[in-house]
């Protein structure tokens, strides 16, 4: 009984580091995350991408993630974290890989298209938050959820979609009339007339 429990976790381990390279994760996520072995996982690796992963160190910087696309990136994959962690049950890499598919289905309409979010800045993201580099707090305009850095923490926050950097609009050719900010609490119909 002992020998089925540890093959039925070694092929849920083994799932979850398929779906961890399927969603662009880097070793070092998946040596953090499961149990199997270095050997393993690279071949593992291989096998699903057809190359080696890439070598090189993590991404470290808490700076990255407040830049204005970047944070409007990480803040959504957040609230989208949030959410799930109240309404369902699961172990936090299944979690994490959960609300990183609802992250992609919300930001890459097309399937060419790179997501300005990757899966292991997502997971560096959690990690900055659990040893609390990074918190969240309420734009002051929106008063939509944000994460930011310790040193805005205190600070008045306005995001930006309140108030985008004019490269913003450089970047995207959308039409901005009527737009709504995503991360705004709900606002009453009477409100909107």
């Amino acid at each position: 009984m002992c020998e089925e429990k540890s093959l039925l976790q070694e092929i849920e381990e083994v799932n979850i580091a398929m779906g961890l390279i399927s969603l662009g994760a880097r070793m070092q996520v998946l040596e953090s995350e499961t149990s199997l072995s270095r050997r393993r996982l690279l071949r593992l690796y291989k096998e699903l991408r057809g190359c080696p992963p890439p070598k090189g160190m993590l991404p470290f910087s808490e700076d990255w993630f407040m830049s204005w696309e970047q944070n409007i990136h990480s803040s959504m994959f957040y609230n989208i974290y949030l959410y799930l962690q109240k309404t369902e049950q699961g172990r936090s890499i299944e979690m994490l890989m959960k609300t990183y598919r609802l992250y992609l289905e919300q930001c890459c309409l097309r399937t060419d298209e790179k997501p300005v979010l990757g899966l292991t800045r997502a997971w560096t993201l959690l990690r900055f938050i659990d040893c609390g580099i990074i918190s969240r707090k309420a734009c002051n305009v929106c008063k939509g959820g944000f994460v930011v850095t310790t040193e805005f923490i205190k600070n008045p926050f306005t995001c930006s979609l309140c108030s985008p950097p004019s490269r913003a609009f450089k970047k995207s050719q959308v039409r901005t009339s009527g737009f709504r900010n995503p991360f705004a609490a709900p606002v009453a119909a009477a409100a909107l007339a």
